[in-house]
């Protein structure tokens, strides 16, 4: 028996990683049967909008319809043909039998039978996809602290002056600044060094001077 080469066996690896993969995004879709019984005609039209609305679709779920493929059909249409049962320009039409249908986007679906009496008779759903959540964020945004308030500044002089005296009263007195004391006055500045030294100079030659004129 020949073994598998090592390109066999990465092919095979890659097969099941590719299977595995398939396997697991198929995992949490659901398929719906329209109505609870999968039957699309003017029998089950009554419970179609009861049995959606007790009903909770995601994305990745599938509708699955049966009817008879050469009397009736199903049309995904908008929001207004549907109330109107207007079949002339539908979004998607299917007449196969057993229609599958998957839903890829959040929101509304609307889907009518392609006979218009049957629409007019109920034979139409609403469904509404919800929302896929897993990728937002479960963290609501944080609110910045508010700033502490600081106390206001205490009013100056120049905010609030003094108000002016009264009419008839007598003008304040002026008190005259003092004349600048003796003390006040900075003593006369002592001679430096240099001026001291040329002056014991001076003394010590004349003094010299003197006493080679009496002897």
């Amino acid at each position: 028996m020949k073994r598998p080469n090592n390109q066999s066996k990465t092919m095979l690896v890659t097969l099941g990683l590719l299977t595995l993969s398939l396997m697991t995004q198929n995992a949490d879709a659901y398929q719906f049967k329209i109505g609870g019984s999968g039957e699309w005609s003017l029998t089950s039209a009554s419970s179609y909008d009861q049995w959606a609305q007790k009903s909770r679709f995601q994305i990745g779920d599938t509708l699955w319809f049966n009817y008879q493929a050469n009397g009736d059909s199903v049309l995904q249409v908008s929001e207004g043909d549907y109330k109107t049962c207007t079949t002339t320009s539908p979004i998607a039409k299917y007449s196969d039998g057993h229609t599958m249908i998957k839903l890829n986007q959040s929101g509304p679906h609307y889907f009518i039978s392609g006979v218009v009496d049957h629409c007019k008779k109920n034979e139409k759903v609403m469904i509404v996809v919800l929302a896929d959540r897993s990728k937002s964020s479960s963290q609501a945004p944080s609110q910045s602290p508010s700033p502490s308030s600081a106390p206001p500044p205490a009013p100056t002089s120049e905010e609030y002056p003094s108000p002016p005296p009264a009419p008839g009263a007598p003008a304040p007195e002026m008190t005259p600044a003092p004349a600048p004391s003796d003390d006040s006055h900075p003593p006369p500045p002592s001679p430096s060094g240099a001026s001291f030294i040329v002056v014991n100079f001076f003394y010590s030659v004349g003094a010299f001077v003197g006493f080679s004129v009496l002897f």
